[in-house]
């Protein structure tokens, strides 16, 4: 009876061993398993999180299950009984500043972490970045590569140890980016430019998804990452832009139209400017949203699209102004 009442006592610790374990073990919890500088220094932070939270979680448990067994209702319990006792100024100093220590000490690693980890803020290399450009769809996503005029579909090829500047919008309902070896994710917003910087140390495949619900088949919006080496890199870059599908803005119009589309398909052109196109094909005129570093050609096209609205709008209200001048005459 005892030993049933002790272990009753002891589930909670034992939970939490089993958790901890099971994480640390798991294959499957890619987000432990990075593969990238940004993905690495995340890892380690929610590893220093877990850590801190565990110092005062594991005594306070522990204690509970102490507490309750120290002091069951049983016979011969030879416990001091102060039913007026309410108030112990060195326990309640140290039951109070533990816990105010370690969440001051977390929240200033958390702010040092935050800053880090900015996602436009480049990643340090030798190596020049790589520009992506990314537009999530009604179910699937478009990767191209303005810089080398071809585009992807569902799938994304990158070389290994070096700088990825991805920048992403949405022509359809918010989502998410993530690829989880590398980094976390980022929203994907109609009508705003997103920045964010990855990198894969490695050669390998990696699993990408979106991570927001944007409808029925936002299951199914999962793309494959994969890291090569420069030259086979290279040479995807070559046989792509040999492949007999083009992007024009009229099959980008048919493509952008809700469907499920899980295959991967290869682009040897895309039209100029189709990112800024998408970025700014909500704003009405005005200049569009950005945010996390978005690039300046997005900005650029935006603003020059909102001064040529101020213009057109100032030339129309000068033409009714004199108008009614002549009225009144």
């Amino acid at each position: 009876m005892k030993k049933r009442k002790l272990v009753k006592a002891l589930l909670p610790l034992m939970m939490i061993a089993i958790v901890v374990l099971l994480a640390g073990c798991s294959g499957q919890a890619m987000v432990l398993d990075p593969k990238g500088p940004i993905a690495e220094t995340q890892k380690d932070l929610m590893y220093i999180s877990t850590v801190m939270c565990l110092v005062i979680l594991v005594p306070v448990l522990a204690l509970t299950a102490w507490i309750v067994w120290r002091y069951r209702d049983r016979e011969g319990s030879k416990a001091s009984y102060k039913p007026n006792w309410a108030h112990n100024t060195t326990l309640e100093a140290v039951w109070w500043s533990i816990p105010i220590i370690m969440i001051a000490a977390l929240a200033v690693i958390t702010v040092k972490y935050t800053y880090a980890l900015e996602p436009s803020k480049p990643i340090k290399s030798e190596k020049a970045p790589i520009t992506i450009q990314v537009t999530s769809l009604d179910w699937k996503w478009l990767f191209t590569y303005p810089e080398l005029g071809i585009g992807t579909l569902n799938y994304v090829q990158i070389p290994a140890d070096t700088p990825i500047k991805f920048e992403l919008t949405s022509d359809a309902p918010m989502n998410s980016f993530w690829v989880p070896q590398l980094g976390g994710q980022i929203y994907t917003m109609s009508g705003m430019a997103m920045t964010l910087y990855l990198q894969a140390d490695e050669i390998g495949h990696y699993f990408g998804t979106g991570a927001n619900f944007s409808g029925s088949h936002f299951a199914d919006m999962t793309f494959d990452v994969n890291a090569t080496s420069q030259a086979d890199f290279d040479a995807f870059v070559a046989k792509t832009k040999q492949s007999p599908t083009k992007l024009t803005m009229e099959s980008y119009e048919q493509l952008a139209k809700p469907g499920q589309l899980k295959e991967v398909q290869y682009f040897s052109t895309i039209p100029d400017g189709l990112f800024q196109k998408v970025v700014t094909k909500y704003t009405n005129g005005q200049s569009a949203h950005s945010g996390h570093g978005a690039s300046s050609e997005t900005n650029h096209d935006a603003m020059k699209t909102s001064s040529a609205s101020e213009k057109s709008e100032a030339k129309d209200s000068k033409k009714m102004d004199h108008s009614q001048m002549n009225m009144s005459k």
